[in-house]
């Protein structure tokens, strides 16, 4: 009796006992994640409106913002990394090429459609007609434009790096997307051969830790985005948008067009519900519009094509992170109508020839750098310098380029996940369960 009455109180003590860390689990994170879309949101609209009461002054607060970006910056270029060698390194059979090659094949269709969508619609618009322009641009943006000015071939040869660490640290993504696509290979090649795969499981382990990083920064985006867009309401205003209009118009016309065209082809190829998508793409373009930034709403992106709309975590993995350099369709369209708007205002007649090369650098320019907020700028003066054009009107496309980088955005990040989709469905990588939301309601009921 004495052996029962010291038992019981023993074998009850570990229940009293608190969970550890329980603030840490991803239950907690996804939790507070699925509400960032309506926190970013209301702190986008307090923006606005702090800044265009309290006008400059407001452009102190610009610093916060751009410490929320570099938060996030830091991380992707690891991240993209881990992503691409461990889907690379875990695939079996051939499915690496057929995974490669259809990856490149939807985004470089919808690339040259888009390019060839900003044409014709340049040419119905006429944006750039009857614009006049003042004031000067800044002369080291002419000078580091003019630097990036290079012919097709160097460009290609920029592609590889000879020093991987100079290029991770620079931000120079092709490169290293590149390099992780060799190191998947052999670690590939490397696991069927001796069936250890450690190597795979650190790199899956890696992507994990920096997911969750990400994420922990994510709790402070509302102040982030409310950081920048009050600094940019004070500074710029919306009176500038007046004198734009065709230009931005053009835009969002293509944007709205090139996303209807992605969602029809997916629901056709893939006979999903192509009413579902809105709800499940509500995060991911919050993030997008609020920030302008495909590179801070990658990891947004990345766990949404997973966990809501049911696309393989070795399929996100890889096509996700080559489209976050290579699927900027968004940029795409809207470099092609900044050519298009440059000619028109400087009255300069474009020949066919020209249109094509002009289309052909905002197709290489998209796969060049990983999209970040403030590019633009280099980039159109590069392609001012490039063919020609008067470098007088770009001031206008930089005065709105925070708009313009809206619909860019928007374009990019969702454009991506919907090529995903068709890429798992080629492969029947598609959990149709997650997508219907059946397995919820089930668990639910």
């Amino acid at each position: 009796m004495e052996f029962i009455s010291y038992a019981l109180p023993q074998t009850a003590e570990p229940r009293q006992e608190p969970p550890v860390h329980p603030v840490w689990t991803m239950k907690t994170l996804k939790k507070t994640c699925g509400n960032m879309a309506t926190q970013i949101g209301i702190a986008a609209i307090a923006g606005i409106v702090f800044g265009l009461i309290v006008g400059e002054w407001a452009s102190n607060l610009q610093f916060i913002g751009d410490l929320f970006i570099r938060l996030i910056q830091m991380s992707i270029v690891p991240l993209v990394m881990a992503s691409v060698i461990f889907a690379t390194g875990s695939m079996t059979g051939t499915g690496v090429g057929k995974m490669a090659f259809r990856t490149f094949k939807w985004m470089l269709s919808f690339a040259i459609i888009a390019a060839v969508l900003a044409v014709a619609l340049s040419i119905l618009i006429n944006p750039g007609g009857g614009q006049v322009f003042t004031g000067e641009i800044d002369s080291s943006l002419q000078k580091e434009a003019a630097q990036q000015s290079k012919g097709w071939q160097e460009t290609i040869v920029g592609f590889v790096s000879t020093n991987i660490f100079e290029a991770m640290s620079s931000g120079s993504m092709v490169p290293v997307i590149v390099f992780a696509l060799l190191f998947g290979m052999a670690l590939n090649r490397h696991v069927q051969k001796t069936e250890n795969r450690l190597l795979v499981d650190f790199f899956d382990q890696a992507q994990q830790v920096v997911l969750i990083t990400i994420r922990l920064v994510m709790y402070i985006a509302p102040i982030g985005v409310f950081a920048l867009l009050a600094s940019l309401a004070g500074d710029v205003g919306f009176a500038v948008v007046t004198t734009a209009l065709k230009y931005l118009g053009a835009t969002l016309i293509g944007v709205i067009i090139l996303t209807l065209l992605f969602v029809i082809v997916v629901s056709v190829r893939t006979g999903l519900n192509p009413w579902k998508l809105p709800r499940k793409l509500a995060e991911q373009t919050t993030v997008a519009i609020t920030t302008t930034s495909s590179a801070v709403t990658f990891p947004t992106v990345l766990k949404n094509t997973v966990e809501k709309v049911g696309v393989s975590k070795r399929c996100a993995d890889f096509a996700l992170s080559i489209g976050l350099t290579m699927g900027s369709y968004g940029a795409v369209l809207n470099y092609t109508i900044a050519i298009m708007f440059l000619a028109q205002a400087g009255n300069v007649d474009l020949s066919a020839g020209q249109i094509i090369m002009g289309m052909g650098l905002a197709i290489l320019l998209n796969m060049g750098t990983i999209t970040v907020p403030g590019g633009f700028p280099v980039v159109a003066l590069f392609l001012a310098s490039a063919l020609n054009l008067p470098i007088e009107a770009v001031g206008l496309l930089i005065a709105v380029d925070w708009f313009s980088g809206i619909f860019r955005t928007f374009l990019n990040v969702n454009g991506d996940t919907l090529v995903a989709m068709l890429v798992a469905n080629a492969s029947d990588e598609i959990d149709r369960d997650v997508y219907a939301e059946t397995g919820k309601k089930a668990a639910m009921a």
